[in-house]
């Protein structure tokens, strides 16, 4: 009972005067389900599956169709996905890996005799195959309660009858013009008046309407064999890519073991390569050699501390990281706590280190996040996405959607472990979380390319470390980098700006951003706590979506 009152407060811990608290929105709370997406609309379809009796898979899945259609610069049938789900009835935690391969047909010696002399980061030879589907469908095959079809009557809806477009959501479409119309397809669907979206306008998408009904009579296989991979060929020959029949109708997901380590009693989890999960894990490794806890979470001590191991962990990220069906990841030197140890002494209390370089563990992006507590207290933590903002910008004929860029990831050094080759999987940004202590089990996923592991490790510390609840954690200031090396950071506003002198102190170069910085990624978590039989559920306010129970 100890132990139950205990965790009860670690997810109710709140200031003394509650008026005086430094985040705006309160958890959600309920003995039933919950689902919290980016988008109100894809939320509320979350909740409505759950009321009609649908697992947490069901419910992420309408969630994720819904979201295809209301946010579809993030995300799409044209996308990759990645999920994690916790079974309550047996504590089991199983990951899927839905990440599509290369054509066989593109290499690099085809890409160089085209003139390019790094991967293409849009258009045709950027356009990995799109594993998001047969995700959904294997999923659902052995999560699912409702019938494969009624996962997809919201989505429907709302691409026939429209929907009014959302703040944040716009500005992204506003931001894609260029890419929008450099495409027939992308200017015809996106760009009706000659731009974007306004906030509130109903915008409707018919082609894709026809082809989530085509999905939900046909599942999978319509897409991989049928119909609409008829069109997603027709749009590469028109094109000129290199994208063949068995390309699509070869690939499979993949069920896979998520990986972990433990920070301070709990245990992290995340999916294995080719994601990036493994540098959250290296992260809060390097950071467990520290007592953040004695700090406060806006301290220029502690967040010195995470972004010299971000650096740390991201040196070794781009070093290693590749598809293990091709190369070789050091996975067990670089999760285990004597390397983390060995990586830790790198780290100068007093100064920023720019040259952060990998270590040798040998021997020791626009996106989607949800995630989905039903009220058998199963937990859904799913990520999908096109990978850059309305992906390749490369729309399918007819089909009212896009495809993703995922293949921009690759390196053309054929001696790199993440070199492009034929049906290898590049380099991937999205990952899904979940962690567990004594009884509490949380799903949570925070996006935004290169942002999302670092943004993991802060989220597991602040709730760690710094006791918030998962609202707080979510909504608490934090810093990015987006690339590898280099003492630049970025860093939102609400830092005080006496902490930020403190880091420019030790040498730190900051980029100070806006409050709610989308840089930052917004992020969805839930909630079971076995002992009390309740779930709780956040939403980021760097998003347009909410948790809905």
């Amino acid at each position: 009972m100890k132990t139950a009152c205990t965790l009860f407060a670690f997810l109710t811990v709140m200031p003394a005067y509650p008026q005086d608290r430094f985040h705006a929105r309160s958890m959600v709370i309920s003995s039933h389900g919950i689902a919290a997406t980016s988008q109100t609309l894809a939320s509320q379809v979350g909740a409505q599956t759950l009321a009609r009796g649908g697992s947490a898979m069901d419910a992420a899945i309408a969630a994720n169709a819904a979201l295809t259609v209301v946010e579809p610069m993030s995300n799409g049938i044209g996308g990759d996905l990645f999920a994690l789900y916790w079974e309550a009835k047996t504590g089991k935690l199983t990951g899927m890996n839905a990440s599509g391969w290369a054509p066989r047909g593109l290499s690099i010696e085809l890409l160089k005799a085209k003139g390019h002399y790094g991967m293409p980061q849009d258009g045709i030879q950027s356009v990995t195959v799109p594993g998001c589907v047969s995700g959904w469908e294997k999923l659902h095959r052995r999560f699912g309660k409702l019938k494969w079809a009624d996962l997809f009557r919201p989505a429907i809806y709302y691409a026939a009858n429209g929907f009014p477009v959302t703040e944040i959501i716009q500005d992204h479409w506003k931001n894609a013009v260029s890419k929008l119309g450099a495409d027939e397809n992308g200017r015809r669907l996106f760009l009706r008046n000659g731009g974007p979206q306004a906030v509130g306008e109903v915008f409707r998408n018919p082609e894709l309407a026809k082809a989530l009904e085509a999905l939900a009579a046909g599942g999978a296989n319509v897409f991989y064999r049928g119909a609409i991979a008829k069109a997603i060929l027709a749009t590469s020959r028109r094109l000129e890519g290199t994208l063949s029949a068995a390309d699509l109708s070869e690939f499979e997901p993949e069920w896979v073991d998520p990986i972990s380590t433990g920070y301070r009693g709990w245990k992290v989890y995340e999916l294995p390569p080719n994601g990036q999960g493994m540098a959250a894990l290296e992260m809060l490794n390097i950071m467990e050699r520290f007592p953040l806890g004695d700090y406060g979470a806006r301290d220029a001590a502690a967040l010195h501390i995470k972004i010299e191991a971000q650096k740390l962990a991201y040196a070794d990220l781009k070093r290693y990281l590749a598809d293990p069906r091709f190369s070789k990841v050091p996975l067990e030197g670089i999760l285990s706590k004597k390397y983390a140890a060995e990586r830790a002494e790198r780290i100068d209390p007093e100064k920023a280190r720019c040259d952060a370089p990998h270590g040798n563990p040998l021997g020791a992006g626009d996106t989607i996040y949800l995630s989905v507590v039903d009220r058998d207290g199963n937990i859904a933590s799913l990520i999908q996405s096109l990978y850059l903002s309305f992906g390749s910008g490369v729309a399918v004929d007819g089909m009212g959607f896009h495809l993703q860029n995922r293949g921009g990831l690759f390196e053309l050094d054929a001696a790199h472990p993440n070199a492009l080759a034929p049906r290898k999987r590049p380099f991937h940004t999205i990952i899904p979380a979940f962690m567990e202590k004594d009884g509490v089990h949380i799903g949570f996923g925070i996006m935004g390319g290169l942002n999302q592991s670092q943004a993991h490790a802060q989220f597991v510390s602040n709730l760690v470390d710094h006791r918030m609840n998962i609202q707080e954690a979510l909504e608490a200031p934090r810093f990015t980098k987006l690339n590898f090396g280099g003492c630049d950071v970025m860093i939102e506003s609400r830092v005080p700006a006496e902490v930020r002198d403190a880091l420019t102190a030790k040498g730190h170069r900051l980029d100070v951003l806006g409050d709610y910085s989308g840089w930052m990624g917004g992020g969805q978590a839930v909630v079971h706590d076995s002992n009390a039989r309740l779930n709780y559920g956040a939403s980021s306010p760097r998003k347009d979506g909410a948790a809905i129970p």
